[in-house]
């Protein structure tokens, strides 16, 4: 996958061979899948971007930062019984398992200079395989390493939900379908029962970490802006670069900063790193400070479940922080105008 091609996806300009023009949508809509998880980047371009010194040393920024820098901790409150209840649906709820087949595939095969070359040829054939046939794994202590609960939690589960049957058909597919239904739900749980609990004066991340981090990032993934506390804002996606764009242009905002990845919210599901910090000013006089996270939906039950389980903990844990009306506000939003929407509601 070459930066031709992705020029030619981005501008619909790829030729293909003769015949396969009627599946053009479909082809294209697998390479745009692959270009996005192989995206190529000129080391020419990398560049160091620099501090802002006149954004970094204003009393703005200092008010902005006192308000989001503390460390917390947290703790998780378990209700183990309502664990086993979810589990247990979860794993009825899952789409059905078929019997374990083996797929038999005949080629000839090649062998000249340019190496082997096989070539598949008729005679393909699927066999179901007999449970009598299938060597049973040790299910609890597989499940136990996978998903570390108790073999007594994992026995209630399984009897529970009725599926036993499965195991015996297909092990691999059964294992599979009750790790992540147990993960899913854990994942639930775990987000819902958390508490954060700010830590002593003495932990938070320090000002002059801006100064002592290098932060650097790639030309074409850069725009340049004077109210950040760096001189660039390297962004992650078109979403992020309109949002700064927007932070930049608006009057209402007089500082703002692109979080760098050292600034992280500890969650159970790892590390939470938020996107942005700005500070409004309304009316000349008033002050509001905001943690945003610039999602391409605001509704988290359409992002990734571990994605919107750290949103949920990062919300959580900047609530605590707030220990006065001016303390920092956390926000999900595609558009600057949501944040603006949240400030006047």
């Amino acid at each position: 996958m070459q930066d031709a091609l992705k020029r030619d996806l981005k501008s619909g300009t790829m030729n293909l061979p003769v015949g396969f023009e009627k599946q053009r949508a479909q082809i294209e809509e697998i390479l745009r899948k692959l270009s996005g998880r192989l995206e190529i980047r000129n080391a020419d371009e990398r560049r160091q971007v620099r501090l802002h010194k006149e954004v970094y040393l204003s009393p703005e920024f200092r008010d902005l930062w006192e308000r989001i820098k503390s460390k917390t901790t947290y703790r998780v409150e378990f209700d183990n019984e309502k664990l086993i209840v979810d589990c247990v649906q979860a794993i009825k709820d899952a789409p059905p398992i078929s019997r374990t087949r083996l797929n038999w595939h005949k080629a000839d095969l090649a062998i000249g200079k340019a190496g082997v070359e096989a070539t598949e040829v008729e005679g393909a054939a699927s066999v179901v395989l007999q449970e009598s046939d299938i060597d049973l794994p040790d299910l609890l202590t597989v499940l136990q390493d996978q998903t570390q609960l108790t073999r007594r939690t994992l026995v209630d589960i399984l009897f529970k939900s009725g599926r036993l049957n499965d195991f015996k058909s297909n092990p691999q597919k059964f294992i599979e379908l009750v790790t992540h239904s147990i993960d899913h739900c854990k994942r639930l749980l775990l987000v819902d029962g958390i508490r954060y609990q700010r830590l002593g004066d003495d932990a938070y991340y320090a000002q002059e970490l801006f100064e002592q981090k290098e932060l650097t990032g790639y030309l074409k993934n850069m725009v340049d802006v004077k109210k950040s506390v760096y001189e660039q804002v390297f962004y992650d996606s078109e979403i992020e670069h309109k949002f700064a764009d927007e932070l930049e242009k608006n009057s209402a905002v007089k500082v703002f900063a692109k979080l760098p990845g050292w600034f992280e919210v500890s969650t159970p599901l790892g590390s939470y790193n938020p996107d942005w910090a700005v500070m409004i000013e309304q009316d000349g006089n008033e002050k509001v400070y905001f943690v945003v996270e610039t999602k391409g939906t605001m509704y988290t039950n359409y992002l990734r479940n571990p994605e919107s389980g750290k949103i949920a903990c990062g919300k959580a844990h900047f609530e605590t922080l707030r220990t006065s009306q001016s303390s920092a506000e956390f926000v999900v939003a595609e558009k600057f105008k949501d944040v603006i929407d949240h400030f006047k509601r």
